[in-house]
């Protein structure tokens, strides 16, 4: 990486290790991208690159028990690794106050919103950050993300959280986890998976993440990245969007990218690394990314779905039944864990750390 000039220096600083992220620098009242947030021209989404084609599908779950929904998810899983879901159960309320408690949060003083920064926090099952691995960045990532980590075995992590969103987050994913216990049966019986025991449950979602990723109003949007073309290493991912839009999912001719229209109460629905391994390759972890916003505060609620860290994962033994050949090896997710925060986002080179 290039050494940056003075002045990205000072940014730098400013942004990241005095703890004021991305909304800290916007609230002094910037009126261009620095230097230090600008991508490189032939990385940023040109208009060219955005595909009319097909949306991502949207599957009505409202019966769990009708092969049409099982099929539909399992096709999407493996054509798209992307698909949205509506009448899930999760109640709109607790979806709506989610995403306001996001924007408490961030709307909280700076000094307020300093005391879970990484290092000052004062448990780390919830810290505040900024971009995703700065350190490792030429150019930062144009958004702030408060993250609450669920370790197997806790009773309440919560004790400790920003009293402004606690409530909010805890309800969530309490709505939550049945849908995604419904989803992992469903998928995992698309791979001959007759339950999920115990063993297997720690190895699918025994450590989720719940993330409130803010996207500060940016003043040239087309220069820098929300978020840069990644692959989520969870299990799933269950993404809530607002209503501004913003993201993109790698196109199936791999050069373009499709939007993600927001549909109000879905759930977006994704395969992290984690399930296109243990699926070898029959479902589809695929590339996405943010985009600032011109004009509004954008935020968004991930829930990643995770092993617990001591899991080990690989193809499962169902799909391997008939003779078919491994393409990955087997990973202790710890370790798959620390080496995608060691790097910037890089498409979905994380995956190589798995093949054989």
């Amino acid at each position: 990486m290039p050494p940056r000039n003075p002045d990205s220096d000072k940014i730098f600083d400013f942004v990241v290790n005095k703890g004021n992220g991305i909304k800290g620098l916007v609230d002094t009242g910037i009126e261009s991208v620095p230097e230090l947030y600008i991508l490189p021209i032939e990385e940023r989404l040109e208009a060219s690159k955005v595909v009319p084609e097909e949306p991502i599908p949207v599957i009505d779950v409202s019966d769990w028990g009708d092969p049409q929904v099982t099929e539909s998810i399992c096709q999407a899983a493996s054509k798209w690794g992307f698909f949205q879901i509506i009448n899930h159960g999760v109640p709109l309320a607790v979806l709506y106050a989610v995403r306001e408690a996001a924007h408490g949060f961030f709307g909280l003083p700076n000094e307020e919103r300093n005391k879970y920064w990484i290092g000052n926090s004062p448990t780390d099952t919830v810290t505040l950050k900024t971009s995703f691995v700065p350190q490792a960045e030429g150019a930062l990532e144009w958004k702030d993300y408060l993250t609450f980590r669920y370790v197997a075995g806790d009773q309440d992590p919560s004790a400790l959280w920003p009293p402004v969103c606690k409530d909010q987050v805890v309800e969530y994913m309490k709505r939550a986890e049945p849908v995604i216990r419904k989803l992992l049966e469903v998928l995992l019986k698309g791979l001959k998976v007759k339950e999920i025991d115990k063993a297997r449950e720690y190895t699918l979602m025994a450590s989720p993440i719940v993330n409130l990723n803010y996207y500060p109003r940016c003043p040239n949007p087309d220069l820098t990245a929300g978020v840069r073309p990644h692959s989520d290493i969870s299990t799933i991912t269950v993404l809530l969007q607002d209503d501004n839009g913003g993201l993109y999912v790698r196109a199936t001719d791999d050069d373009g990218w499709i939007h993600v229209p927001p549909v109000d109460g879905a759930l977006v629905i994704n395969i992290g690394d984690i399930l296109q391994i243990m699926s070898n390759d029959r479902y589809k972890s695929i590339e996405h990314r943010v985009v600032a916003n011109g004009s509004k505060n954008r935020v968004s609620v991930p829930i990643f779905v995770n092993p617990g860290p001591d899991a080990v994962f690989g193809p499962l033994p169902e799909v391997l039944e008939s003779g078919e050949r491994p393409l990955y090896k087997e990973v202790l997710f710890s370790d798959y864990f620390k080496y995608f925060f060691s790097k910037k986002h890089e498409g979905k080179k994380t995956m190589d750390f798995a093949k054989i």
